[in-house]
């Protein structure tokens, strides 16, 4: 089976490489000729667990194929991919002009039947409009050829996206006619070998989906960071009380965790653009704006803790940052909570120093030589006067604190990730502060 996916990023080609791993002949479309230069020479344009691996060895076996033109190869596929970016206007809504380009683009030049699948996330009601611009390309030249558009959202985790496309939880697709269903059910046969659910749904009800999965899930760490404030107020232990409702079946344990803010490119953006949806259809999504506003204020949770700690008086001080992601096994900064925290150090006049194990180039690519960057985790921490965790890296979960506390001006950690014990870091002579307790 031929099938072209348009958009060489996160989602575009962690999904065309597992594509062609289960045996499909992928074709990676990108108008960015320098993306796929590199593509072509090997070299993996984002941080991946497993990905580079994968990219080669598909690359070298002839199933996966790189080029700038989609016109190359759109009379040779049955389905089209459009997995470019949707990145948020100024209002917070999502941006759909790469999307319809795409649709543009195939609508000039497809010469036969094809599905265009949208496999980025998008506002309900996009899929009409691609078809909308698909059928007024086509009336343009007078080309009379059947088409469909269906909805292919992805759920994939970043640091866990292999694994989450080869062994999902489910795979949600939204047609209107049965030629797609039976087309995208082909597509993903050879997965249905490992026993997931392949749900088949109206357009609209599938792109919501997306957006709804993840409002869900944000909701879930706002709620809890919620929680966990009021517990530093009232003396509860918010791991304890995590523990106590994570118990209860109709709640489960998953997404429970509180910390110092979600952030990545899902969590954030989708949450805006769900709101907009509503605004634009007259209606307020009160619960995620609580959401979004509980978010902001837990990602200067720490900063004000370490302003608390020194009297308001950080002038000079020398902070220590460790992680930069927004989560581990990826190197995102897309609204990640270091960049809040480092901006209200910079504006304390602080001096910053920071060490990410896969992050730095992009922290230096988003902030430049404001901040001082680390050789490692203990150089960051070297004539500190405190220690920020924003991100549980592995290496992080337990490092040679002995090293750590005589490196250290003042021995002072602030976790925004709850992976220490408060009791051993109290006993190894730190001051220790984490959320929730």
């Amino acid at each position: 089976m031929n099938i072209a996916i348009v958009g060489t990023g996160y989602v575009g080609l962690v999904s065309g490489t597992c594509f062609a791993e289960m045996g499909v002949n992928v074709t990676c479309v990108d108008v960015n000729e320098a993306k796929i230069n590199s593509l072509l020479n090997g070299q993996i344009p984002i941080y991946e667990p497993g990905l580079a691996e994968m990219v080669l060895r598909n690359y070298k076996e002839g199933r996966l194929h790189f080029t700038t033109d989609i016109t190359t190869c759109l009379d040779d596929v049955e389905v089209v991919f459009s997995a470019v970016g949707t990145p948020p206007d100024e209002d917070g809504s999502a941006d759909l002009s790469y999307v319809l380009e795409v649709a543009r683009t195939v609508g000039r030049n497809m010469n036969k039947y094809l599905v265009l699948v949208t496999k980025s996330t998008v506002p309900v009601g996009t899929a009409r409009k691609v078809k909308a611009v698909i059928q007024e390309e086509l009336d343009k030249r007078d080309a009379r050829i059947e088409f469909d558009v269906a909805s292919n959202p992805e759920f994939l985790k970043e640091g866990a996206a292999i694994k989450d496309f080869m062994s999902p939880d489910r795979v949600v697709v939204g047609v209107d006619s049965e030629r797609a269903k039976e087309l995208m059910t082909r597509l993903y046969r050879p997965f249905l070998l490992n026993n997931f659910r392949v749900i088949f749904t109206d357009i609209p009800s599938a792109e919501m989906i997306k957006y709804a999965a993840n409002s869900m899930l944000a909701t879930r760490i706002s709620f809890m960071n919620d929680i966990a404030n009021l517990c530093e107020l009232v003396g509860a232990d918010v791991n304890m009380v995590r523990k106590g409702i994570g118990a209860d079946t109709r709640i489960g344990s998953k997404f429970l965790y509180p910390g110092c803010g979600y952030g990545g490119s899902c969590f954030p953006k989708d949450v805006k653009a769900l709101i907009k949806t509503a605004e634009a259809n007259g209606y307020s999504m009160r619960v995620l704006k609580a959401v979004e506003e509980v978010n902001a204020l837990q990602k200067r949770r720490l900063f004000d803790k370490l302003s608390a700690y020194y009297d308001g008086k950080l002038r000079g001080k020398t902070i220590a940052i460790w992680g930069l992601a927004f989560k581990p096994e990826t190197d995102d900064m897309r609204e990640a909570t270091a960049l809040v925290a480092i901006q209200l150090l910079l504006e304390a006049d602080c001096v910053v120093k920071v060490f990410d194990p896969v992050a730095m180039e992009e922290c230096r690519r988003r902030i430049g030589d404001k901040v001082v960057y680390a050789a490692d985790m203990y150089d960051a921490v070297l004539d500190a006067d405190a220690l920020l965790m924003l991100t549980e890296w592995k290496q992080f979960r337990l490092p040679s604190w002995g090293v750590v506390k005589k490196s250290m001006t003042h021995p002072v950690v602030f976790d925004g990730r709850n992976i220490y014990d408060a009791e051993e870091m109290q006993a190894m002579g730190f001051d220790y502060f984490c959320i929730g307790r």
